[in-house]
Order: structure tokens, then sequence, then C-alpha cells
């Protein structure tokens, strides 16, 4: 007599092993280019297509996958992603309710005293423990406390809901669900992009429809972030980058200077990456976001660069933090403040260390050093050089980055002196055509890598319509072949998105 226990003997299924697929493991975060994600998200799609006429029914579907993408992400945490939602949902219907500007006020303060309040306890407690401790003479034991993933990313998101309902910028939402349904929104929970309300929630009640082009540059763009991410990034990072920032010391000036390349390449690929594989996947269900980054490293100015890097993230603290604090409308040195101030607050956004901090403050007086020669020397706001001006430009400004990343990468300032001693007193030339034969696959990626960043743009929009032509077997095939070099280049564990740990 056959039973299910019979059925899975026979089949070999153990349903001990399957079921701790399924549930939290803090080791291994479920990430989109994990093989879990891929089988979750094919059987999520049969779902959502058979719910496409059902709008209501389809949004809390997505609301529900969302919430478990995030319990695999970070367990039993996404109680906070709940709070976060009921509370500035609430708090944007009281303020439609009142006219009384110091009641929307209070009201807004309300709302950034609990999301960013969340944020400072879980990133930032310890950290500011450590820093009165030091300050006072005294001693701080570090507590246990676990950091959500992505806890940055959707509580910023959640604020600027609410302060754009307090600018009276939008018209708050009377649902909850739609409310839960942008917050949670899987494609960009966990690490970005930052999706404004005002772009992003007129397209939650539309009738869904995903024209061919938006299909085709949803399948090129997770084509695209898979690759960064998956062959690029995790390659150079595990058989290259991380051993030489883990002990720079140990190794020449040239090697110390090369894996800083590296790291610039592999930090690129990753986060760029995991944007292009969440605008991908929202275009495939019928949402659009904005573009994340464009081409960074091509930037002749620090000012251009964070006009392309991490472009929600350099948007939402111009207005909503650089704005606030008065812009650039109470005076030069006023406005040179204010950038210094949102750097520093930006780059402690990034983490709780000194070290993200001196990276923002480096990138926050860059920003106004430069603000302050274009008024020196009279250049048009917004004109970008040309020819040898911009080629010295970007060789400038590239370089500018990558000595942040430095600090950026090490948790400590200890080692990141000492990669910079390596490199200023212990080049060592003469190892690199050594360095080459031994690392030739790493070296052959950063090329292959650094070659297509600098690209023309032409030769993107060329792929893209490329991808957009080909019928679906194509577009499978081509998917499926990506998947197997992913596979056969895997040399470890799946490597988290260096953005979750922000």
């Amino acid at each position: 007599m056959w039973n299910i226990d019979t059925i899975l003997t026979y089949l070999n299924i153990d349903l001990s092993r399957l079921r701790d697929v399924f549930l939290y493991d803090p080791q291994a975060p479920m990430i989109f280019s994990s093989g879990l994600f891929l089988w979750l998200f094919a059987a999520f799609v049969v779902v959502y297509l058979l719910l496409q006429r059902r709008t209501t029914a389809r949004l809390l579907f997505v609301t529900l996958f969302s919430y478990y993408f995030y319990y695999k992400s970070s367990g039993t945490y996404f109680f906070l992603l709940a709070l976060v939602t009921v509370s500035d949902f609430l708090i944007a219907r009281f303020m439609e309710r009142t006219t009384a500007k110091w009641k929307r006020k209070l009201w807004v303060t309300l709302s950034l005293v609990i999301n960013l309040g969340l944020l400072c306890y879980f990133k930032y407690t310890n950290f500011f423990g450590a820093c009165w401790a030091s300050f006072t003479g005294g001693h701080f034991d570090p507590l246990d406390i676990f950091l959500p993933v992505g806890i940055s990313f959707f509580t910023f998101q959640s604020l600027s809901y609410t302060i754009d309902v307090y600018r009276k910028e939008i018209t708050p939402l009377s649902n909850l669900l739609d409310y839960a349904f942008y917050v949670s929104f899987f494609p960009q929970l966990v690490a970005g992009p930052i999706v404004r309300a005002r772009d992003f929630i007129p397209q939650i009640r539309r009738p869904l429809f995903v024209s061919n082009e938006m299909f085709g540059r949803g399948v090129f763009l997770i084509m695209a972030g898979l690759f960064k991410k998956a062959i690029i990034s995790d390659y150079i990072s595990v058989n290259f980058v991380e051993r030489v920032f883990d002990n720079p010391a140990l190794y020449s000036g040239v090697e110390n200077l090369m894996a800083v390349y590296g790291y610039a390449l592999q930090i690129y690929c990753d986060f760029s990456g995991y944007s292009d594989m969440a605008i991908g996947i929202a275009l495939l269900l019928g949402f659009h976001f904005n573009i994340n980054f464009d081409s960074p490293y091509k930037s002749a100015s620090i000012t251009e660069f964070w006009r392309r890097w991490h472009i929600s993230l350099s948007s939402w603290l111009r207005d909503y933090l650089y704005i606030s604090l008065g812009g650039n409308r109470k005076g030069k040195i006023r406005q040179y403040m204010n950038l210094i101030i949102t750097m520093f607050l930006g780059g402690l956004w990034h983490g709780a260390s000194w070290n993200f901090v001196l990276w923002g403050m480096m990138h926050g007086v860059a920003l106004a050093l430069h603000k302050g020669w274009m008024a020196l020397v009279g250049r048009p706001k917004g004109e970008r050089p040309h020819g040898i001006r911009r080629f010295l430009g970007m060789l400038v400004t590239f370089h500018f980055v990558c000595f942040c990343w430095i600090f950026f990468r090490h948790a400590e300032f200890s080692p990141a002196v000492d990669m910079l001693k390596q490199i200023a007193m212990a080049f060592r030339p003469q190892v690199f055509p050594q360095l080459i034969v031994g690392y030739w696959e790493v070296f052959a990626l950063m090329g292959l890598g650094y070659v297509l960043h600098f690209l023309p743009d032409s030769w993107e929009r060329g792929c893209t319509k490329t991808i957009i032509r080909l019928p679906l077997v194509g577009k499978a095939v081509l998917l499926v072949a990506l998947i197997y070099l992913v596979i056969q280049m895997k040399s470890a564990d799946v490597q988290p998105f260096i953005y979750f740990q922000f």
C-alpha cells in the first residue's frame, strides 16, 4: 500500500532536510544569485500570472512573498518591516487629517523618531556606546545585537513617503495593503534601489502589463547583473582581493594596488549587479524602477561620480538632507558645510565605524572643493569637460575614489595604513609579471569588467535591443547558459551582496 512516507522514501526525499531549505539560515541568507531563489521565483511567477486580473489578490500574494523573502534574509526580524509599514501608514493618514502646521510637524517628527530610532538601535548602539566610553574613559561591553538585512534601505524608503506627505508633494494612501506592497516589494527590499513613493505608488494598481520591450530589457538586466555579481565580483573577490585586503602587509605594493583596483571593480559589480537584477525582476513583474548606476567610473569629477553612483541614495540625501539643511540657498560657505555634513552622515549610514565616517568626510570635502573650484573659474553648472581635460578628470576622479575605497573596505585604520605604506614604500614593480601569470584568470576578468564598464552607452543599448528581438526560446537559452557558467565558475558558497551589511 503506497502512502506519502513510502513515496518520499522511494524518491529519496528527506522531509527534515527539505524543511530546513525553506527555513531561515543565518549562514546562507537568500539572494538573487542563489539556486533556491531561482526555483522559488519560477513558482512565484506561475501564481503571479494566474492572479494577473485579480489586482488585490495579486498585491496580497506579492506582499506575503516579499515578507517570506525578508524572513529568509533576516529571520523573525521581519516584524520590524511590519512595524515601520503600519506606523508610517498611520502617521501619513493623521497628517492628512490636520491642517495645523505644528501638528503635521509633530507627526513627521514621530516618523523620524521611529525609523531613525530603529536604525540607530540596531546599527549604532555599540558604536555610540564605545565612543561614549572612550570619551569618558569608561568601559563598554558590546551588546549582542543582530543587524537586520536592508534596514537602512526600507527605513529610508518609508521616510521618503512620510516626508513627501508632510511637504504635501503626494497624497497619502488609504489602503494599508498598497503601502505594505510599496515598502516590502522584494526586488529592492534588502539592498535597494531606494524607490520613491511618488514614482512607485501610481504603478501599484495599474493593470498588469509587460511589453516585449520590458520583458527583453528585464532579461538583459538580470543577465547583466548575474554576470557582474556571480562571475566577475565573486571570482576576483574570493581568489585575489580578499586575500590582499585581509593581510596587506604580506603583499608587495603592486599587489596591494592591483587589489585596490580589483575592489573598485568588485564593489561596483556587486552592488550594480544587485540593482540590475532588482530592476530587471521588477520589469518582468510589470514595474519600473529608476536607474541606480550609470557607469560611475566614467566620471570626470567627484560631483559627476555622485550623479552616477548609487543614484537612489545620493538623490535621497540631496532631497531630504542636503536641501533640508539649506542646500545652496544660504551662501557658498554654508553650501560647502552642508555638503560635508551630508556626506558625513552618508558615510555613517553605510556603517557604524570611523572608517565609514572618514570615507564620507573625504567625499564631502572633495565635493565642496570641486564646487568651490567651479565657482572660482566661473564654469557653468552642469558643464562637462571634453577631450584631454575629460580624460585627466576621469583619471584623477577614479584614483581618488579608489583611495577612499581603501578606508571603506577595511574595518579598522591600521590595515588601511599598512596598505598605503606598502603601495608607497614597498611597491616592487618587478613582481608584476609573476603576479599576472599567477592570477591570470583574475586579471582577465578584471580587464573584461573594466572594458565593459568603459564601453560607449550605445553598445549597451544595442545589446538590449538584440535581446528584445530574440524569441522567448533564445532568451531562455542565453539565461540557462549564463546560469551554467555561474555554476562552473563558483569556487565557494554563494557570496552575500556587499550592501547587505548596510
